[in-house]
Order: structure tokens, then sequence, then C-alpha cells
């Protein structure tokens, strides 16, 4: 099939790689010159496990093409996907302009019929939206064309975005438009081989479908981490309430890990749009507005504890962090929890050297030029002179290290854990002083 993608970032360029994996032809547009220019020299400009061998096979294959060109590439999809970007307004709502300007250019541009297909995650009526952005645009031009709008959202996990659309959980269809659910459906027929995982609903049920799985896991996280200060004072094990809980089927086992918050470009987004736009509704969202304010307490959970157990003057003294990235596998820093640390830091007086297996150029563009953050090229450099180590981020190789140099280089052997990587027994083994999250101090 010929497939368009406007919008060439991780949505946009995760979708057009995977179906074009598949047999597709699939082209690629984008706003963004420098962009396409290096995805044409095979530069991805985005980590993402596998991505970059995906994206290189297929364009090598001819299958997949990057362009600037709108008009080109609307004339050769009949599905057009858009993938582009709807960040935070600064109300909280979803920035839609981006969307609805794709929606302009594949009007202005398509001759015959076209199935117009919402990827990114958008608020509830979008599909209306962009119907009537298209109808407003092709009567400007004195045209009438058939078209078709679909709610198709993304359920991706940065880190495993190739293995999430190869082998979806669900895919969802929102769409009245019969040729349009066909045509969709054939589409995904090879990644809905073993069974049918296909939904078919209406766009608005669609759309709030996955604002509402996003709320639903960073609403598990903030109760998780809320749990965990209550399991400190009263003495229990957060991992062993975890376990217990995670075992009840009607629970199960998955976001039930405390830590510092969640981050990255999707639950703090929808979370806050979801609630702006139940509000403009006049639907009060009191559960996930404590959620949001749960998460927000937990970023800096690693400070207070750094700050009650050092106490004093902490002006000028190094503090060692490992993990920058919201989270493993990604290079990824929006909304970060380590960028949250990072400034309590600064404005107590300390001075941060940090590491991180993949988000260094990426820290280096957002820390540029802030005095008293140092970034070095090695996990074990950044503990020399510090004061003690904050984890911040569960990336695999923190997960056994060199325990007796962790003791060795810091000035005094002392570990908070924002992700509970470590037994507390074996820490103590090692002459560790060791803070974690939800669990005693050792």
């Amino acid at each position: 099939m010929k497939v368009t993608v406007f919008g060439s970032g991780y949505v946009g360029l995760v979708t057009g790689a995977c179906l074009a994996q598949m047999g597709n032809h699939v082209v690629c547009v984008d706003v963004d010159a420098r962009k396409i220019e290096r995805l044409q020299q095979g530069d991805i400009p985005i980590h993402e496990p596998g991505l970059d061998g995906l994206v290189k096979a297929n364009a090598a294959a001819g299958r997949l093409q990057f362009t600037t060109d709108a008009a080109a590439a609307v004339a050769h999809g009949t599905l057009i996907f858009i993938g582009v970007g709807t960040p935070p307004d600064e109300d909280g709502s979803a920035d839609m302009r981006y969307v609805l300007a794709a929606a302009r250019t594949i009007a202005q541009h398509m001759s015959d019929y076209k199935v117009i297909v919402d990827k990114s995650t958008v608020p509830v009526g979008t599909a209306d939206s962009v119907r009537s952005e298209v109808a407003a645009t092709l009567q400007a031009r004195d045209v009438e064309l058939p078209f078709a709008v679909v709610s198709n959202p993304e359920f991706l996990k940065e880190g495993a975005a190739i293995e999430d659309f190869m082998k979806p959980d669900r895919i969802i269809i929102g769409a009245d438009d019969e040729q349009a659910v066909l045509l969709m459906r054939a589409l995904y027929a090879p990644f809905n081989r073993n069974s049918d995982r296909v939904l078919v609903m209406d766009a608005r049920s669609a759309e709030l479908t996955k604002y509402a799985a996003n709320a639903m896991l960073a609403t598990r996280i903030s109760f998780m981490n809320e749990l965990a200060r209550l399991a400190e004072r009263v003495g229990a094990d957060i991992e062993k309430v975890r376990r217990g809980i995670g075992s009840d089927p009607r629970i199960g086992t998955s976001f039930l890990y405390a830590g510092v918050g969640y981050g990255g470009s999707c639950f703090p987004k929808d979370v806050k749009a979801l609630i702006h736009d139940a509000t403009r509704q006049g639907v009060e969202l009191g559960v996930l507005r404590a959620v949001q304010a749960a998460n927000d307490s937990q970023k800096g959970l690693l400070v207070d504890k750094l700050v009650a157990r050092l106490g004093g003057e902490l002006a000028g003294k190094k503090i060692a962090l490992w993990g920058l990235a919201f989270k493993p596998n990604t290079d990824d820093m929006r909304e970060a929890p380590s960028l949250v640390l990072i400034e309590r830091l600064l404005t107590l007086g300390i001075k941060v050297r940090a590491y991180d297996p993949v988000a260094m150029s990426e820290a280096a563009r957002l820390l540029q030029g802030r005095a008293g953050v140092e970034l070095l090229p090695q996990a074990m450099d950044v503990l020399d002179g510090s004061e003690a180590l904050l984890i911040v981020t569960e990336w695999n190789e923190f997960r056994t290290p060199d325990f007796e140099a962790i003791r060795s280089r810091l000035r005094q052997p002392l570990v908070f854990d924002g992700r509970n990587l470590y037994e507390p027994a074996l820490m103590k083994a090692f002459g560790i002083e060791y803070h974690s999250v939800g669990r005693a101090s050792v």
C-alpha cells in the first residue's frame, strides 16, 4: 500500500519504518529540511533500539523515503498519517497547530480519495476538527473530493517502540467510514495475524482511549510512590508490597514500581491535557490532579533525603548522579526527574557530576552553560570527590556495578537509589550506607 506520514519525529518515524518493513511504500514528509537531510543520509535523530537498522534497511530497499515536498507526498499516499507533535500549551492543553496545519496541507494538495489518519495523541474531538479543516480548505479551492478521517492512536513505549508496533496489544481504529476501516484493516493485517487485535469504534472514543490509557498508567505510578512514603514511615518494604498486590490478577504487575516519578513526552503532557479538556467540559478530575501533584513532589524526593541526611551547609559540595534520561533505552529528557533534581541541587549550591549511557548529548544541549554541572563519559568517574551518589534512571549497566569501587571512590559510602536497584542487605554487606524508596535505610 502507498502510505504518507506527516512528521518524522518519534511517532512518525517509527510508524513509517514499521509500515515499510511490511512491504508498504512509505513517504515521510516534514517541514524541517535539516531533519529530512539527516534522514536521507541515514542519520537517525532519535535514540530508539532497532530503529536505526529498520530505517536504513527500508530506505535502501526503496520502501521508505523522506522529503520536504508536501505536494508530492500527498499525491503518493492514499493513507496519510498525521504524526506531528502536540506539545503542551501554557494552560496544559495540547497545542493543535501542527495537526491542523498538516490537515490543511493535505487538503491543499489532494486530488482524489484520501484516508487521513490521526496518529498523534490528540484531544477528543480532533477528528471532527481535522474533518472541518479539510472540508473548509477544499471549499476554498472550489473542489469536491471524497475523504475520511480516522483516529488511530499509538501505544508505543519509548525504548520498546519497534516491538510495540510490530506486536501490538491492540489496534484501535476510530472511524465511521466503511471504506476507511477496510483500508486500515488491510494495512494492519500483517501485524494482526495470530489473533484479531483490531478494535473499531467511533473516533471520539478512540481519542479518549489513548488519554485514558496513559492517565491510568500514570495513576498507578503515583499511587505506588505515595504508598512508598507511607511504607517508610511504618517500617514496611514497598517491594514486598508490590509483589503482594501484583500477584492479584485484577491488579497485575505492570507500572507498580516506586521511584522518583514519571517523565517523558507522554504521561505529563497527556495528564495535563486530559485535566484541561475535562475542566472545559465542566468535569473535575480530582484523581488526576492528585496524580499530577504526587508526581511533582516525588521528583524532588532524592534531594529531600540527601538534605535530611547531610544537613548543614551543602554549598560547594559535589554530588554524583547516574541517569539523565527519563527512562532507560532512550535519550529523551523531556520532563525527566533528573532535571528537577539538578535544578534543586544547583539552588543549594551543590555541584553536580552526572553520567548517562545514552542521553549525554541531549543533556549537554539542555544544560548548556549551566555553571555547576559536569557531564563525564564514564559512570565511575562521577564518583571521585562526590559526597554521595544519586541513582535516577534504571539503566542495566547500573544494576550490578563494582560496589567496592563505589565505596572507595566516593568521599563517603553514601547512595540514594531512586529506582530500588539493589537489595539493602547487599549494600550493608559492602559497607555502603543505602537509602532507597519505600524501604528502610541501611
